[in-house]
């Protein structure tokens, strides 16, 4: 209606506003969330809504989901909001389902991150770490780690997530550092620990060993070199003076060779240069050699002729060089370096690049330490912590870092001396390609030979009776369910290939390898006793129990401290996080997380974070609880992928790229993220950008319109108006079968994580079902039709059902309008999140003449809407519609929204002006109006009621 007055007879104006009963809320368009959603918040908090849910599902069945720990060490980022808000949504369905589905946050507040934050400020005031006692720096490291707890609970409690955040989880609380050291005294205990010298991926810059999942891969541009080493002794007589061609990219390398490798199977050739020189390189790579060095053969045009036999002084198999040495470029310098360099047979030599030879320097590359490890050469330990040759070394002593460009450079000291002695044919700083970086300190990492503690993947495992490490993870990685089901595989794939597990960091904020190793035979200490002591003291003081002068308590009265070596090592930060299934899960600190007695299997329902976590918490989850329990920690994995910019590109700050959470919740508020992260597809990399939240603001605007006209529309509705489903219009029957789909779409979405189809059929109902078709329909029933008009009275029940429904479906989504909402209607109920699904009531309707009917609602439509632009008529109700005679029954001018409808002979739908009268109150042009402005009989009869 509008405020235009109507005629009702003459010159006589009649306003007929008061007699329409249009909707009636305090509910407001605007939803101003930035301002109303902290003052929602604060209502939670005062009224304990965790607690009371805690309270009103216990004895429920349980849905654990086991919260994976952020780093505490920065704010809230896009990427932490869209992980707990679907963590947060998987508890509040499974709550809404009528489960015990508690939430307990966590942190992880140990290891490099948040060592090297608390470095960082030392740098900047010019203080070195090292200076420091130890105490006092983890003392700095854990208020460091707690002050951005403290400030990351408050962001992403303003993001609506609910839980237990007075008591949280975090490593390093005493209980669960002691509970740490318990799980890898286990480990001792059960022989799955061994010290050796491997190469490890190690950090320069950062000064220890990093798991894979610390490492990222960066394209960069480095030198490539080719050496030659000259063949000393060979069962080839002829290849004696030869030179063996080796190309790295790692010309740092060379300082530490001790060997080369060939192929077995690949062809050698064995050639005269134009210098004079004779060169052995693999057949398959001598034209890419020639260009790099233009070391060609004597022979003119040589490159590309046919037969290349004619000009080659021997061509053989990789297997004829076994029993062929050779010596060091650097061979002058005597000592190491005059050692001569045996040629090895390695299946892993091919003929993808360089020279089909390949130099072996055992401390830094994996292939290189075992194939030299098979022919008896250790590693030498050359490279110190910090990248530079140890100083008694014979070449380059001192000298480094080795991850710097200049060092390495064709110009650099390596190259230089190389190429005074001789040995270098080639360097190009120009070759491209991946390479490992810390993701910290985005520094170039490299392999380096260290003792370190491992776990190992392919010992048997007697005590658990199930094979190895590995077979025991790879059988629970196949009972475990994966969504989406890819990740089986990635993790699958990542375990049958990954190398011992390396534990020990030589860092100072960590859990410490509390193990006592004999200075004699080099085995640890096993002793039950000992073991109670050490997670006694930790218990007590926390990782500073752990020390010199604590040793010979902690061993008593039976040991010697001095006989025993105090491992100074803290355990890999993975290890902290892939044990917090013990002491959240387990400890008993949160009764509500506890299985009931004599439950075995995995503890948590559910892990949920990022893909990259398949090779980091996942992982060191699935590993830990294999090796101290023989099964998965989880009983269902689910990973999201990242959120990238709205061009699709790595949000980077460097770039500016960066779309922050806490700014978003200022300006549009923490409604808008959530339905934003719902509303993607997050099994895969999606995005955000301005353009997008103003999309998913806009559906959240059509969504709150929804409710606000539910709220509107249900003003005064009350018990004694409602009616029962078999006394309801056809309509509505049809409304509530729509209804009984989307619940069912919904309860399945909620079963398969998919809470992109969860938003989006939610939104389709509202948008689709109800405002633009039901609601549209049955405007004319709700504002003219008599309060007491059985049809009304069926409408409004539809509605109130509809309420119910749709507000606990969108409590877990939009979590504080739905608050909003459910307070406006029922200012003094409890919560709306304590509410359980809902109810709702199983009707069958025509579903195939529903479809056909609303196919040709739509074609009337369109064939109106080009009277209404040419102003041919004002409104639908003022149209004559012919629809043909084949049309299903049903009041059509109802459903199409017009004056009359008439059934033709033709198929087609055709649209006339009605010649009728338009009644005064409800619009419709009839042939019972006697003239503008007048009643129908319907509104006549509301407005005039008989006597």
């Amino acid at each position: 209606m509008t405020d235009q007055q109507r005629p009702e007879t003459g010159n006589q104006p009649v306003d007929y506003r008061s007699t329409v009963f249009l909707p009636k809320t305090d509910f407001p368009m605007k939803a101003g969330l930035p301002q109303k959603e902290p003052g929602i918040l604060a209502r939670w908090q005062a009224e304990k809504i965790y607690e009371k849910t805690r309270q009103s599902r216990r004895g429920r069945e349980q849905f654990v989901l086991h919260d994976g720990p952020p780093y505490a060490n920065g704010d809230m980022h896009i990427g932490h909001a869209l992980n707990h808000i679907l963590k947060d949504m998987v508890v509040r369905t499974q709550t809404l389902l009528g489960k015990d589905a508690p939430y307990v946050p966590g942190w992880d507040c140990h290891g490099l991150p948040i060592e090297w934050k608390v470095e960082e400020e030392y740098r900047k005031k010019k203080k070195n770490k090292d200076e420091v006692p130890a105490e006092e720096f983890r003392a700095e490291c854990r208020a460091y780690a707690q002050n951005w707890v403290n400030v990351q609970r408050e962001q992403l409690k303003r993001l609506g997530i609910n839980g237990d955040w007075d008591n949280p989880y975090l490593t390093m609380d005493f209980q669960a550092e002691a509970t740490i050291v318990g799980e890898l005294l286990k480990f001792a205990e059960n022989g799955m620990l061994y010290r050796g010298a491997k190469p490890v991926m190690w950090s320069p810059v950062e000064k220890t060993a990093l798991a894979e999942a610390e490492v990222e891969y960066e394209d960069i541009t480095s030198t490539q070199i080719d050496v030659a080493f000259e063949i000393v002794e060979s069962a080839v007589p002829e290849l004696v003076g030869a030179h063996a061609v080796i190309w790295t990219t790692t010309p740092w390398t060379i300082p530490v060779n001790q060997a080369l490798a060939y192929g077995p199977e690949v062809e050698y050739h064995h050639y005269r240069a134009h210098d004079g020189r004779r060169f052995v390189v693999a057949a398959a790579l001598l034209e890419a050699f020639f260009a790099r060095t233009g070391l060609g053969p004597v022979a003119e045009n040589m490159i590309g002729d046919a037969d290349f036999s004619e000009y080659a002084l021997g061509t053989f198999k990789g297997s004829d060089l076994a029993g062929t040495v050779a010596r060091h470029p650097m061979h002058a310098l005597g000592g190491f370096f005059a050692e001569p360099r045996p040629l090895l047979a390695g299946d892993f030599v091919t003929t993808d690049s360089g020279t089909g030879l390949v130099h072996m320097a055992p401390d830094h590359g994996e292939d290189d330490f075992e194939l030299c490890k098979a022919h008896g050469i250790n590693p030498k330990f050359v490279v110190e912590a910090d990248g530079k040759y140890r100083e008694d070394w014979l070449w380059l002593a001192g000298q480094g870092s080795v991850i710097n460009p200049k060092f390495n450079a064709p110009d650099g000291p390596i190259c230089a001396d190389l190429r005074e002695a001789g040995g270098l044919l080639a360097a190009s700083a120009d070759y491209k390609h991946s390479y490992p970086h810390s993701w910290r300190s985005k520094a170039k990492v490299i392999y380096r030979c260290t003792p370190q503690w491992f776990v190992p993947m392919d010992k048997p495992m007697d005590y658990q009776g199930k094979g190895s490490l590995r077979e025991v993870a790879l059988k629970a990685i196949a009972d475990t369910r994966f969504v989406p089901d890819k990740g089986r595989n990635r993790i699958g794939a990542m375990v049958e290939g990954r190398p011992d597990w390396v534990l020990s960091r030589q860092r100072a904020w960590g859990v410490p390898i509390t193990l006592f190793v004999n200075r004699k035979t080099g085995e640890y200490l096993v002793d039950p006793a000992v073991n109670e002591r050490i997670k006694a003291a930790i218990l007590a003081k926390g990782v500073d129990g752990w020390s010199d002068d604590a040793a010979q308590d902690l061993l008593g009265p039976d040991y010697d401290a001095a006989d025993y070596e105090r491992v100074a090592d803290i355990l890999d930060v993975w290890f902290d996080s892939g044990s917090t299934h013990a002491f959240v899960l387990e400890s008993g600190r949160w009764p509500d997380l506890l299985r009931p007695e004599g439950y075995t299997g995995p503890k948590a329902d559910l892990y949920l974070e990022g893909s990259d976590q398949h090779r980091g918490w996942f992982q060191s989850s699935l590993l830990e609880a294999c090796a101290t329990r023989g099964n998965a920690p989880y009983k269902a994995v689910l990973t999201h992928g990242f959120t990238m910019d709205a061009k699709g590109m790595k949000m980077s700050k460097s770039l500016g790229n960066t779309i922050s959470p806490l700014k978003v919740m200022e300006t549009n508020g923490a409604d808008i993220i959530r339905l934003w992260a719902l509303s993607v597809d997050f099994t895969e990399d999606h995005r955000i950008g301005d353009e997008i939240l103003k999309g998913v603001a806009d559906q959240y605007r059509k969504l709150r319109n929804t409710l606000r006209y539910l709220l509107g529309a249900l003003d005064g509705f009350d018990e004694a108006e409602r009616v029962g489903v078999e006394a309801m219009p056809e309509l509505e029957r049809y409304v509530l079968s729509l209804l009984g789909g989307l619940d069912a779409t919904l309860r399945e979405a909620v079963g398969a994580f998919d809470f992109n189809t969860y938003v989006r059929s939610l939104l389709d109902f509202c948008n689709e079902d109800l405002s633009a078709f039901f609601f549209d329909i049955r405007k004319d029933c709700l504002y003219c039709d008599a309060p007491t008009d059985p049809k009304r009275r069926a409408y409004r029940t539809v509605l109130d059902t509809l309420f119910h429904a749709l507000i606990r479906y969108a409590a877990p989504v939009i979590v504080f309008t739905a608050e909003e909402t459910w307070a406006s209607r029922y200012p003094d109920a409890d919560s709306v999140h304590l509410l359980e699904w809902p109810a709702v009531p199983a009707v069958e309707a025509d579903a195939a003449k529903w479809a056909d009917l609303r196919a040709l609602r739509a074609t009337v439509t369109e064939a109106i809407e080009p009277l209404r632009r040419e102003k041919v008529i004002g409104s639908s109700l003022a149209a004559v519609v012919t629809v043909p005679a084949s049309a299903p029954d049903a009041d059509l001018a109802e459903l199409f929204i017009t004056g009359t409808v008439t059934r033709g002979q033709a198929e087609g739908v055709s649209v006339t002006p009605s010649t009728d009268h338009k009644c005064g109150r409800c619009w419709r042009h009839l042939p019972e109006v006697s003239e503008d402005g007048a009643l129908c009989g319907r509104c006549e009869d509301v407005v005039e009621p008989s006597a």
